[in-house]
């Protein structure tokens, strides 16, 4: 327990720090959110709606410290702004239509590619010289050479533009109704098995060759012999006393990647034109959407702490030993 607290106590103060510069680095900037909205109407607005605009932006609070309490104020109570783009919508809500989207999408497609990429890494470790070591690897270190967006609209040329097989763009079709049905539920796995396939192709040659290469490492260490000289079975030795060590720096890794989730993958989504994370934060870039920007920028950057922490935590019951050096 005391492991735990001492690392979200540093994850906190990383937290504090990351909330600081989503404040300051849009306040450095030229301009502010009212003059770019006012622009885009092309005279279209009253120059006296400016002021009001600047105050529903956040951006009438005084000097620099007192804008930063009141920001700090909002964000801990869930307000984030109100989008340009979407005005008057509500920061908050356009980053949830997304962000259920994005966590079905990327974070299945993660999984599976974790998860398969890890097996079949301990399988090509543990048969060296094998027939599957002879093939996975260069099959996988050759599908990684090709730019991911290449993969991405290949994939939408042949299955969904030529064959027919899948839908070419969108998170469901027009003629469906969103909600809790077997027709929707149906309709919106058909559109998700493209842009989820790609990102397992493109993603698991790096499990499976990072865990093929941990595997090798810890095979060759004196606790792998020492079990084998005991009379433990393959299957043992395997699972429980090399795949499981040389799963840590995978974790970590895989860590990285959940917290990552949240942003989307961002070429997917474009390719395929998802409603994610990803395909808001292009968006919100195209339309200056300042606050858009920092809500998605704040979102990705606290899940990418949390998903730290909670890897520290799984590292920490692999292996007791990092309790006494943290």
């Amino acid at each position: 327990m005391r492991y735990a607290l001492r690392r979200l106590g540093f994850y906190l103060l990383a937290a504090i720090a990351s909330i600081a510069l989503n404040f300051l680095i849009p306040r450095l900037m030229p301009g502010d959110p009212a003059s770019a909205m006012f622009a885009r109407f092309q005279g279209q607005m009253a120059p006296e709606a400016m002021e009001a605009m600047r105050a529903s932006f956040g951006l009438d609070r005084g000097t620099l410290p007192a804008q930063f309490v009141s920001y700090l104020s909002h964000v801990l109570r869930g307000d984030l702004g109100r989008s340009i783009a979407y005005y008057p919508t509500e920061v908050t809500q356009v980053i949830g239509t997304g962000l259920s989207w994005t966590l079905v999408l990327t974070g299945v497609a993660l999984i599976t590619s974790f998860a398969l990429g890890t097996f079949l890494g301990v399988l090509v470790a543990w048969r060296r010289s094998g027939f599957l070591d002879s093939i996975l690897p260069p099959a996988f270190a050759f599908i990684g050479a090709f730019p991911y967006f290449w993969l991405a609209m290949l994939t939408l040329y042949v299955f969904g533009f030529k064959l027919r097989w899948f839908p070419l763009r969108h998170a469901y079709g027009f003629d469906v109704e969103p909600g809790p049905t077997l027709t929707f539920v149906v309709d919106a796995a058909r559109h998700a098995v493209l842009p989820a396939a790609t990102i397992v192709v493109a993603t698991i040659g790096g499990w499976v060759l990072g865990m093929r290469n941990n595997m090798i490492a810890v095979l060759g260490t004196d606790y792998i012999t020492m079990a084998r000289a005991k009379g433990l079975s393959n299957r043992r030795v395997m699972l429980r006393y090399a795949a499981r060590n040389a799963l840590l720096p995978s974790v970590t890794s895989f860590g990285m990647a959940l917290g990552f989730v949240l942003s989307g993958s961002l070429l997917s989504e474009i390719v395929f034109s998802y409603p994610g994370m990803g395909y808001l934060l292009v968006q919100a870039v195209r339309s200056q959407d300042y606050p858009l920007m920092q809500g998605l920028f704040l979102i990705i950057t606290l899940s990418v702490l949390a998903a730290n922490w909670l890897v520290d935590l799984v590292y920490a019951s692999l292996d007791p030993r990092t309790k006494t050096h943290a």
